[in-house]
């Protein structure tokens, strides 16, 4: 076994239907952030304690969730108002609320340009809506808008190629979008699943990870461009992460309701973790090894520690 549960943490009861989307960690501070989006807040998790602290609140219709450690910011894409929140992370005290597109979700961010990707996911009824915001955090302003190729879903930045990634849906894609130039398409990576999901980054590797709603995983090698399939998945995913120490992915599959953990050098499927149906996304504390899986049934988070 590679996870083993160490306890639950309480979180606020949903004030209506719905639950918990995207979250990150602030490694340097120990916080957790998790957009509790049935409640338009992000609550805030203590990670050395592994208890519940407070509420974000204001965000409404709150999805997406990014921080840099590097900046020490915390991102909010606010769905539900078309708008994206910058926060400092060490104050949580909001800087500045921007419009930045129709239904803002997944976000990506280069820290040595302060440049905020934002994946627009768009309204069907209004044309070229499906979009990336590119937002300048020192002017806290848009600065670029480039329509997709289709719905997108969530993103990563590539320092040593200067680049953001993103899923696009359908067409099953992941687009790079090139950093220095915010306006270019610099390649379409075509993914052999349907409905390209969740998407993190190996560095050292120099592999991408998506997961597809056609219960696959796949691996990119962002250098060759080879594009490898590691296994099947025990339902459509959700959120993916990558602990670096460990080589291990972790993907969040909500139905039935799973983390589903794989090895990424022997590109093999260790255990299928059952969680709770809906848990359809994660957090990783890559310094303790620790993954957190939100339980919207119970509004409460699972906390395991990996080996």
């Amino acid at each position: 076994m590679s996870l083993r549960l160490l306890g639950h943490i309480e979180l606020p009861a949903h004030v209506r239907e719905g639950g918990f989307d995207h979250a990150a960690v602030h490694h340097e501070f120990s916080r957790l952030y998790v957009a509790h989006t049935s409640n338009d807040d992000v609550d805030v998790v203590d990670c050395a304690s592994d208890r519940f602290l407070r509420s974000l609140h204001g965000l409404k219709g709150v999805a997406g969730v990014l921080v840099s450690d590097e900046r020490c910011l915390l991102f909010t894409a606010n769905r539900g108002e078309n708008t994206t929140s910058i926060f400092s992370a060490e104050g949580e005290q909001e800087i500045v609320k921007i419009f930045s597109g129709i239904r803002p979700n997944g976000l990506a961010f280069d820290p040595s340009r302060g440049l905020l990707l934002v994946a627009n996911v768009g309204d069907p009824d209004v044309g070229n809506s499906s979009t990336v915001s590119m937002v300048d955090a020192g002017q806290k302003a848009v600065i670029e808008t480039v329509v997709l190729p289709g719905r997108p879903r969530w993103a990563v930045y590539d320092e040593p190629t200067a680049a953001f990634y993103v899923n696009i849906a359908d067409p099953p894609l992941i687009v790079e979008i090139d950093a220095k130039t915010p306006s270019k398409m610099r390649e379409r990576y075509k993914m052999p699943a349907k409905g390209p999901h969740g998407l993190d980054l190996d560095p050292q590797g120099r592999q991408l990870f998506c997961a597809c709603d056609g219960e696959k995983l796949v691996a990119v090698h962002m250098d060759s461009g080879e594009i490898r399939l590691i296994g099947e998945l025990s339902g459509p995913p959700d959120v993916v992460f990558f602990n670096s120490r460990l080589n291990h992915i972790y993907v969040a599959v909500g139905t039935p309701g799973a983390i589903d953990v794989f090895d990424a050098k022997r590109m093999k499927l260790l255990e299928t973790v059952p969680t709770e149906k809906g848990a359809h996304t994660l957090a990783v504390d890559q310094k303790k090894n620790k993954v957190y899986a939100f339980l919207p049934a119970t509004h409460r988070a699972a906390v395991y520690q990996d080996k």
